[in-house]
């Protein structure tokens, strides 16, 4: 079993993880964001419950977690439904009594260029990439204020912070929204014993890199793989966990409204293949 960083005052936290869906891919080992913050979580003793549009995808992520003597509860939930978000918190309030950790992990990117995305495309874009992480602080942030604890870890990515070659104008809007959000809300709780934080993914090797491969998508798997990253190797999920988890946990106690940027160096470059 892989070794992993733990923080000990993780153990026995509650955890709650939008979108820790794992996409299933025959003979892989790789591990999605959600699914890897979801492992690390509970590798330090964290009681991890998930939900995902997926429920399939969601029991996958639980079962690879408790093959590791990891703790994780999953649910189906639509989390651009404000009704199913409130599902979700009620249901691990009631099991719980108290949600310490939000992980707002969910997110999906759409090619278009504002003259030739869709109206459809573009809301649908900003509903899961900023309306989730707004809904599910909109229903969690009361409850963390009530309690005068909690912390909050959206995950954005370094598409919010330059253009990186692909034209993809609402996830790119829609992610640099996260981190500002992240960071004004970050302050409004700051002295409510709330912390916020974002993180920033850079090109990472996930399930959905490696499905292009598996679809016969070669030229697309080659253009990502091939790309100059500064420390000389991408990324996985498990360098996303690995900073999500610090953010979660005491160590980063002084830590709040900040981004914290996992792509390798990529963005301080100003070389680019896509």
């Amino acid at each position: 079993m892989t070794s992993f960083a733990k923080y000990p005052d993780l153990q026995n936290k509650v955890a709650l993880v939008m979108g820790i869906g794992q996409a299933r891919i025959p003979g892989s080992e790789t591990w999605g964001n959600g699914a890897a913050i979801a492992r690390i979580l509970a590798q330090s003793g964290a009681q991890v419950v998930g939900c995902d549009l997926s429920l399939s995808a969601a029991e996958y992520t639980a079962t690879r977690v408790r093959s590791e003597r990891g703790t994780c509860e999953v649910m189906q939930a639509d989390v651009t439904s404000l009704m199913d978000v409130r599902k979700v918190v009620d249901a691990v309030i009631a099991r719980y009594g108290r949600i310490d950790i939000l992980i707002n992990n969910v997110g999906a990117t759409a090619t278009g260029d504002p003259a030739s995305m869709s109206e459809e495309a573009w809301d649908k874009q900003i509903q899961i990439n900023l309306k989730s992480v707004y809904l599910a602080c909109h229903v969690i942030l009361p409850v963390m204020e009530k309690q005068g604890f909690g912390v909050v870890v959206n995950n954005a990515s370094i598409a919010g912070l330059r253009y990186i070659g692909k034209p993809q104008v609402a996830y790119s809007t829609a992610k640099a929204a996260v981190i500002h959000f992240t960071k004004v809300t970050a302050v409004m709780y700051a002295g409510k014993g709330v912390r916020l934080n974002s993180i920033a993914p850079g090109l990472m090797y996930t399930p959905l890199v490696e499905s292009l491969k598996a679809n016969g998508q070669e030229e697309a798997y080659k253009s990502i793989m091939e790309q100059p990253i500064p420390i000389g190797r991408m990324g996985d999920a498990i360098d996303v966990a690995n900073a999500t988890a610090f953010l979660a946990s005491d160590a980063a106690k002084y830590v709040t409204g900040q981004n914290l940027v996992i792509d390798g160096g990529f963005t301080s470059s100003a070389v680019s293949k896509l």
